[in-house]
């Protein structure tokens, strides 16, 4: 498996400054190095099901350390890089935070604060309904908007980094196999 990145300290970058994070390209990991050794596990596993379980894990933590050092070059979580993505996809509608919090990837349980966070920062505003006052719907800002559209490409080359070795049918099969692990049945 490859080593991780060592944590770069970085400061925050201005939206002039968005630039894509550079990437080593990753080759095809060897899966001939299969999780019992790269554990360095003596003993093999109790069932398939858990070496499954155990190897989704390890993918999962992998893949999102890759993604986070990308989204921390430009100050971003990656629950606040989701809510931009969220408000992007809402259009000028916005959305209150009940629904932002349902539409999170991961779920987190103070959607209120992590909005609160992101209104300082100039990433959202918060705005009262026109017909029902107590409704307050989050909007992307202008700032947020150049943000998240400015991720888009350094994004996109990370998912082609790290999983451009597999096949478009061998990413399908992998997208439907983690659909059903869910308990999602795949619409396709």
């Amino acid at each position: 498996m490859p080593s991780m990145p060592e944590p770069v300290k970085t400061r925050s970058l201005g939206i002039g400054e968005l630039r894509p994070l550079a990437l080593a390209a990753e080759p095809a990991p060897d899966v001939a190095g299969d999780l019992q050794s790269q554990l360095k596990q003596s003993k093999p596993f109790r069932s398939l099901r858990e070496e499954v379980f155990l190897n989704v894990v390890r993918t999962a933590t992998e893949l999102q350390a890759y993604f986070a050092e990308l989204l921390r070059a430009h100050d971003l979580s990656s629950p606040q890089y989701n809510v931009l993505r969220i408000l992007r996809g809402a259009g000028d509608e916005g959305l209150h935070s009940g629904e932002i919090g349902e539409r999170m990837v991961s779920r987190d349980p103070d959607v209120t604060r992590l909005l609160d966070r992101m209104e300082r920062r100039g990433l959202i505003a918060r705005l009262r309904g026109t017909t029902d006052r107590r409704v307050v719907s989050a909007h992307l800002t202008g700032e947020g908007r150049r943000l998240v559209d400015a991720l888009d490409a350094p994004v996109a080359e990370m998912h082609a980094r790290r999983l451009g070795h597999l096949s478009e049918q061998e990413l399908r099969t992998l997208s439907d196999l983690l659909e059903r692990a869910r308990g999602e049945s795949p619409a396709r």
